[in-house]
């Protein structure tokens, strides 16, 4: 019995298939191996066509199954993760009226911020938990706005996972974690926010029936099951945005449980269980994929645009070609713990969300020319994106996040024993790091969703930790001086 997970991305779109009773994953493929075309039709634009989507998703699976040698008829059920705040709309016949909207354009921020003060700062961020800002609804205003001729022909909106969802099953759904990501979702109501379509001018009907995140969520159609080979009756059991989707490959689940990444840019998403927001927006929260009415659980979602890509500029501009990243890390880890004074602010990559949407730039500060050598810079470069993401759970604790475990892949900055055992003497929390990919999630998710796994327990009990990094190995001092060294240098340029 298969279990297959999909997860599109705005790069490209990942299959993955496990056995449902090992838990084992029994292959990968990925679709198209370049990434996906983007259409910019302006400065700040980003759009992509979701029949592309579809395309690909076909592509990608035809890929998964002839590389594995598995059989589609064994697939039982499908889960899917997808890209956050898209915007998908169709007509009556299922047709896609315009490209999709996706999380990077910026044309609705003004729209946003407009409908922040007009409802009201306080109704919203106590409704919705956070302002509308440039999330969905306020692309779907801008397509009201900017398009009426389209936005009167719109039959059903979506997100980018409800719509590959329709296409497999020919069912319109949604769910309220994707409802809240969109900032449709009033969380004092447990409903699609009145106060919202009243102020942006929606009706409630073009809005797609809302089920839990793991449920059955309708058996593919016929036409489907014959072109890609699929038994009749296999279900769609699970979708997810890709954050929570992440977060529930890393079995972060409950309140004081962290997931993180450390790519390009660095993501912290924690889960509380109380309805909160952060009042200066620094962070956003949504509902997680175990949220419920009667147990609630938030998502509390932070994203740091300057990690990863502060450590790759360094290897790739002033490292040895030859120098790898673990010859990187070999030569930092014979600097001590602070390096010497030298101090690096990884804030190079745009304007940062948790600093007030302020542009203030990557900063080497106290370089002594006699005493700092290039493994000095590379351990402090290291340390200071690690001191980002300590920031930043400090903004997350000021609303209630309890850290208890931290997990996190088994690749990128987490690979960084120096990064690692950083976060975990200054947060105090154990940090796993898993092998898990997205994909691999939304097929656990299917076997939830469907009842193949009677609880996200079951679902979990193969999960292989592969690294832990325990709090307190270290001098704590150390690393708390050189934090509020970092600290202070950040304070003066974000004051």
């Amino acid at each position: 019995m298969l279990l297959l997970g999909y997860d599109i991305g705005s790069s490209s779109i990942k299959a993955s298939i496990i056995d449902a009773q090992s838990g084992e994953t029994l292959g990968t493929a990925q679709y198209p191996e370049v990434e996906m075309d983007m259409i910019a039709q302006q400065h700040g634009w980003a759009e992509q066509d979701p029949e592309m989507w579809w395309d690909y998703i076909k592509k990608a699976t035809q890929k998964l199954f002839a590389s594995t040698g598995q059989a589609t008829t064994d697939v039982k059920s499908i889960g899917i993760a997808y890209q956050m705040h898209g915007l998908v709309l169709v007509d009556e016949n299922q047709n896609s009226l315009r490209p999709s909207i996706i999380w990077c354009d910026s044309r609705a921020v003004q729209i946003g911020e407009k409908a922040f003060q007009e409802i009201g700062e306080s109704t919203c961020l106590r409704s919705l938990l956070n302002s509308p800002g440039n999330f969905t609804a306020s692309k779907l205003a801008w397509v009201k706005e900017n398009e009426p001729e389209i936005f009167s022909k719109i039959d059903k909106i979506m997100l980018p996972g409800d719509f590959i969802a329709m296409k497999l099953t020919g069912e319109i759904m949604t769910t309220p974690s994707g409802l809240s990501e969109g900032i449709f979702w009033d969380f004092q109501t447990n409903d699609i926010s009145q106060p919202l379509l009243d102020y942006y001018g929606f009706d409630r009907s073009i809005f797609p029936k809302v089920v839990p995140t793991f449920s059955d969520q309708g058996a593919l159609r016929s036409d489907v099951c014959a072109e890609l080979g699929f038994s009749a009756g296999t279900k769609v059991g699970y979708r997810a945005g890709d954050q929570p989707n992440n977060a529930f490959a890393l079995n972060a689940l409950n309140p004081g449980e962290v997931a993180a990444t450390g790519g390009t840019s660095g993501v912290v998403y924690g889960v509380i269980d109380k309805l909160q927001f952060d009042p200066q927006n620094r962070v956003n929260s949504f509902a997680h994929v175990n949220h419920s009415d009667m147990d609630s659980r938030i998502g509390v979602l932070l994203c740091i645009n300057g990690t990863g890509c502060q450590y790759s500029w360094v290897k790739n501009q002033l490292a040895q070609q030859d120098q790898s990243y673990f010859d990187l890390e070999k030569h930092a880890a014979e600097v001590a713990i602070g390096s010497d004074g030298l101090t690096v602010l990884p804030f190079g990559n745009g304007a940062e969300r948790m600093l007030g949407n302020k542009v203030i730039g990557s900063h080497i500060n106290n370089l002594d020319f006699n005493r700092h050598s290039f493994a000095h810079l590379t351990r402090a470069t290291l340390e200071g994106i690690a001191f980002s993401f300590i920031y930043g759970m400090k903004v997350m604790s000021e609303m209630g996040l309890e850290l208890e475990v931290i997990r996190a892949g088994n690749d990128n900055l987490f690979q960084s024993s120096i990064f690692g055992q950083t976060i975990a003497e200054l947060s105090g929390a154990k940090i796993e790091l898993i092998e898990t990919t997205g994909a691999v999630a939304a097929a656990r998710g299917a076997g939830v969703g469907t009842g193949i796994y009677a609880s996200m327990t079951d679902a979990f009990s193969e999960l292989k930790v592969t690294k832990i990094y325990e709090p307190n190995q270290g001098s704590n001092e150390g690393y708390a001086g050189a934090f509020d060294r970092w600290s202070h240098q950040l304070n003066l340029l974000n004051a």
